[in-house]
């Protein structure tokens, strides 16, 4: 069991599934308003370690404890899903509605009303855009036509909108340009940062690892542990 006050604690954890070998994570600790960045993990690898950090499913092996409390402990579905409020997701598996504005989709977390936007809302939605780096212009687009980044950014704004209990982001630069990657690192920095905001980031983007999280580790898929990310310049 970790220590009391630890976000996140995995714990000889083993999870099977369709890959060429289990994932495998022997000892990750996440204490309060930590930030670690993983490497070593490919996206289904990816999906399979959010699911079982968030409760979604549960080792075949370890133990994993999230925010105080034991995954397995959870008792059926209906308790998994206020569980899952607790966290922010930020993930190209994320559904926009493409047909929306970006100003819309932001209002979701507060609201099912969004055509129109409540007035009182809209002025939640501007300020959590300027927060998260989006740019007024934008809320207006609807998301099928955003860019990747603001579409990534859209997902992050999402994920901090209620002020989640950890943060989980993954794989955030796949479709992202290289040139707009450092500034997307240093506002998702800045804003956990601001809100004392522990966050998991699983990414093989080095440079968008140093610039994000203070602590990179890569997994070791065969054994499961997680090595110190070897610190070197990686300038953009």
């Amino acid at each position: 069991m970790p220590a009391p006050d630890a976000v996140l604690g995995l714990e000889r954890v083993v999870k099977g599934y369709q890959g060429l070998r289990p994932l495998r994570v022997a000892s990750l600790i996440l204490g309060p308003g930590e930030r670690i960045s993983i490497g070593g993990v490919d996206a289904p690898g990816a999906e399979v370690l959010v699911n079982l950090v968030t409760g979604a499913s549960v080792p075949d092996e370890g133990e994993v404890w999230t925010l105080g409390r034991r995954t397995t402990d959870i008792a059926d579905a209906d308790e998994w899903l206020g569980w899952l409020d607790h966290f922010g997701i930020v993930s190209e598996r994320g559904i926009l509605l493409e047909a929306a504005t970006l100003q819309q989709n932001l209002a979701m977390p507060f609201t099912l009303e969004i055509d129109p936007v409540p007035p009182d809302v809209a002025g939640r939605v501007l300020e959590l855009a300027r927060e998260c780096g989006l740019p007024e212009a934008l809320l207006t687009v609807p998301a099928a036509e955003l860019p990747p980044e603001a579409r990534l950014r859209a997902h992050f704004a999402r994920a901090v909108a209620l002020s989640p209990r950890l943060l989980i982001v993954e794989h955030p630069t796949g479709k992202v340009a290289e040139p707009a990657r450092a500034a997307l690192a240093a506002d998702v920095a800045r804003v956990c940062e601001a809100r004392s905001l522990p966050a998991l980031i699983i990414t093989n983007d080095e440079r968008f690892a140093q610039a994000v999280a203070p602590k990179n580790v890569i997994l070791d898929g065969a054994t499961g542990q997680l090595k110190p990310l070897k610190k070197k310049w990686l300038g953009w």
